[in-house]
C-alpha cells in the first residue's frame, strides 16, 4: 500500500514527487515542462495543477481588499482586435473587473458587462464605505457618492489625463499588464479554465516576493486534493 500523501488524498504519487511538482509550479513552468522534469504523465500533471489553481482561486476570494485607498478598473482579455468592433464591451473578449488596494492586493472578477449596476454591485460588496476610491471617468462609476462612498477621485483618460497628484489607477493597470503578459504564453485559454488562470495571476501578483512553494504547500495541507 503506498504511503499516505497529505497533499493529495488517495494518491499513488509520493509526497516527495508532489513537492517536486509544486516547486516547479511555483517557478512557473508549464504542464509539459513539469511532466518532463518529474517523469509524471502529462494528464496527471494537468489534473493536479488544475486542482492547485482551484485551491488558489478560493484563497484569492478570501483575500480580497475591503478598505483603504482602492483603485477600480476593468480590462479586456482575448484577441487584440475584433474586426469592426471597438470600445468597452468589445465582442469576443472576456471582461474582467479589478480592485486594487494600494500597498496591498488585487482582486479580480469576470463580469458580463461594464454596466453601472454590474460594477457598482461588486464595489459595494467588496469595498468598505470608508475607503477612498480612485477610478477613471467611465460613466459606470458615476454615483458612488450616492452609495455612501464620500471620497471618490477620478482621472479622465479620455482627456489624456492619467495622474493628478495622488489620483491615479497605476496599480491596477500594472496588474493588467502583468496578467496579459503572463497569459499570452498559453496561446489561448478555454473559457471554462480562464478564471482559474486569472486567479493564479492574481495570487502570484499578490504574493510576489514571498515563497510561493511554501505557500502552495500550506494551501494543500489545509485543503488537500482528492
Amino acid at each position: 500500500m503506498p504511503p499516505c500523501n497529505k497533499y493529495i488524498l488517495r494518491s499513488k504519487i509520493s509526497e516527495a514527487k508532489t513537492r517536486q511538482l509544486v516547486r516547479l509550479f511555483a517557478i512557473d513552468l508549464n504542464a509539459s515542462q513539469v511532466a518532463q522534469v518529474t517523469g509524471l504523465n502529462r494528464n496527471t500533471v494537468n489534473r493536479i495543477v488544475t486542482g492547485i489553481r482551484e485551491r488558489i482561486a478560493a484563497v484569492c476570494e478570501a483575500e480580497s481588499p475591503v478598505a483603504g485607498e482602492v483603485e477600480v478598473d476593468e480590462s479586456y482579455f482575448g484577441a487584440r482586435r475584433v474586426r469592426g468592433v471597438r470600445g468597452r464591451g468589445a465582442r469576443g473578449k472576456t471582461i474582467v473587473f479589478g480592485l486594487f488596494k494600494r500597498q496591498g492586493r488585487v482582486y479580480t472578477e469576470i463580469v458580463p458587462d461594464c454596466s453601472k449596476a454590474t460594477l457598482q454591485r461588486i464595489i459595494r460588496g467588496r469595498v468598505d464605505l470608508e475607503s477612498v476610491i480612485h477610478s477613471d471617468g467611465w460613466r459606470s462609476y458615476d454615483g458612488l457618492v450616492d452609495l455612501g462612498y464620500q471620497k471618490h477621485f477620478r482621472v479622465q483618460h479620455s482627456e489624456n489625463e492619467f495622474a493628478t497628484e495622488h489620483c491615479h489607477i497605476n496599480g491596477i493597470e500594472s496588474f493588467w499588464g502583468y496578467a496579459k503578459t503572463r497569459l499570452v504564453r498559453f496561446r489561448g485559454l478555454q473559457k471554462h479554465t480562464f478564471d482559474f488562470h486569472l486567479k493564479e495571476c492574481e495570487f502570484r501578483f499578490n504574493h510576489r516576493g514571498e515563497d510561493l512553494y511554501q505557500l502552495v504547500l500550506k494551501i494543500l495541507r489545509e485543503n488537500p486534493l482528492s
